[in-house]
C-alpha cells in the first residue's frame, strides 16, 4: 500500500461525519479490521473505507451491529441471502408501516375538523390499520 493510499484514523473518520471512537468501537466489536500501523498510528486503505460505507448503510437500513456483523462474517453466499431476505422482509413490513403513518399525517393536515381524532374520516382510517 502506498502511504497516498492510507488514512489515518482521524481522516477515515472524517470522511464519513463519524468520531473517530465510533471506528475504534466497530474494530473491538469485529466489524472492521484492525487497521495496520504505522510508527504506532492505525493506517486505514480503501477496503476499510469500503467497509465502514457498507456499515453505515446497514445500520441506515435498520440493522443492529450483531446483525452487521453477522452478515459480515457469513462465508457462503446462501447464508448471506437468508440472513439479508429475512432482514429485508423485515423492512418492507417497516416501510408499510411507515406508508400507513404518512396517510394519517397527510389526513390530519388537511383535516378541518377541531378534534381530528373525532373525525369520521379519520376514524374509519385508524379502524382500517387495525
Amino acid at each position: 500500500m502506498k502511504s497516498s493510499d492510507s488514512m489515518r484514523i482521524g481522516e477515515l473518520a472524517e470522511r464519513f461525519e463519524l468520531a473517530p471512537h465510533v471506528l475504534r468501537h466497530w474494530e473491538a466489536m469485529g466489524l472492521l479490521t484492525p487497521a495496520a500501523r504505522v510508527n504506532g498510528r492505525r493506517r486505514y486503505t480503501r477496503d476499510h473505507a469500503v467497509r465502514v460505507m457498507t456499515i453505515i448503510r446497514a445500520k441506515s437500513a435498520g440493522m443492529s451491529l450483531d446483525q452487521i456483523r453477522e452478515m459480515l462474517e457469513v462465508s457462503d453466499q446462501v447464508g448471506r441471502r437468508a440472513l439479508l431476505r429475512r432482514h429485508h422482509a423485515e423492512l418492507e413490513r417497516r416501510l408499510r408501516e411507515i406508508e400507513a403513518s404518512k396517510v394519517l399525517i397527510e389526513h390530519v393536515m388537511q383535516c378541518r375538523a377541531d378534534d381530528f381524532t373525532q373525525c369520521p374520516a379519520y376514524r374509519r382510517m385508524v379502524e382500517s390499520l387495525g
